[in-house]
């Protein structure tokens, strides 16, 4: 790693358990500052509930002062019980299109993400994936820490161990063969997140309102990015949560996955989002074509690749108008 990314790991890797949920408060309190945390979903009737159960339990309704003002599940167009079971267990549930209607929806955790911020108000928003097992209010708790304790940090991701079935460290497939070498090779300065496309981070409002948002999977490496741009390295850290246990996907899904980040890397490539830009990039075919084997042979199957970006929520009239109002 470059020395400047050795001394950052050195100073903005910290445990959960380096702020003990008292100081949280503590800092919480004195700095009158509100949190909000949203989780989006899809199909995640089996694990929300209990997510959902953990942060009401440990961070509202067992502490003399909430360290969670907002607890929101964004349904993104759910078949199942999913919104049903996020009531029950404590959630506000808004469903994405009945928000900013005025602007269609397209399918991606981008576009929940990026929606979510008209239907919340704290000045921390803390994101968290539906679909963890096992899960920990660490999560929250870790990755809020940093934001209410050091004023400069503005932009904490999760880091963890992400175990595949009973091996330990083989998760974050797409981590590991597309985001770190494309990281390493285009943003050195973010070659110390050790999970940079990991769904659980946190981050000062003030900061998410100015970022354009990736519709699709590309979002985590699109926002990590263009933070590092927006306000640089030091305002950036990690905090370690332990193990994350969540429902892996298929070869092929994680095919389409690593294609709409490898786009999001380039779109950002061709705008000079990178300290050894220069000769810019041609026109990239956003297709992937995958083979699934038929009857008479392999059959190919070709999936459009997510290109469309949200522009930053600051300059939505909806967005904007609500806070003159």
């Amino acid at each position: 790693m470059l020395e400047e990314v050795e001394r950052w790991f050195a100073d903005r890797s910290w445990s959960a358990a380096d702020r003990p949920l008292d100081q949280l408060l503590s800092a919480k309190r004195a700095a009158g500052t509100t949190v909000s945390v949203v989780l989006p979903a899809l199909d995640e009737e089996e694990t929300v509930g209990a997510i959902v159960e953990v942060i009401r339990r440990d961070l509202i309704d067992g502490l003399p002062v909430p360290l969670v003002d907002e607890l929101v599940v964004v349904d993104s167009g759910s078949t199942d019980r999913t919104a049903e079971v996020a009531g029950k267990a404590g959630a506000r549930v808004v469903h994405r299109d009945d928000i900013l209607p005025r602007i269609p929806a397209v399918h991606g955790k981008g576009e929940v993400l990026w929606r979510s911020l008209l239907v919340t108000t704290g000045d921390i928003v803390c994101f968290v994936d539906a679909d963890l097992r096992d899960f920990s209010s660490a999560f929250v708790s870790g990755i809020v820490g940093p934001l209410l304790t050091e004023p400069d940090v503005q932009f904490v991701k999760a880091m963890y161990d992400r175990p595949l079935g009973d091996s330990p460290g083989q998760g974050g497939r797409v981590t590991e063969l597309v985001a770190r070498p494309l990281l390493n090779l285009h943003w050195p300065q973010l070659a110390g997140f050790v999970q940079p496309l990991g769904g659980e981070y946190a981050v000062r409002r003030a900061l998410l309102e100015r970022l354009p948002f990736p519709v699709g999977y590309g979002v985590e490496l699109g926002l990590l990015v263009d933070a590092l741009h927006t306000v640089g390295l030091d305002a950036l850290a990690q905090v370690d949560v332990g193990v994350r246990l969540h429902r892996h996907q298929d070869g092929q899904a994680l095919g389409r996955m690593a294609a709409a980040i490898y786009r999001t890397a380039q779109l950002r490539l061709s705008r000079g989002h990178s300290p050894g830009y220069r000769w810019g990039y041609p026109h990239v075919r956003p297709e992937l074509t995958q083979f699934e084997r038929g009857p008479n042979g392999f059959v190919p199957r070709t999936h459009t690749v997510d290109t469309e970006e949200r522009p930053p929520m600051a300059g939505v009239k909806e967005y904007s108008g609500r806070r003159v109002a």
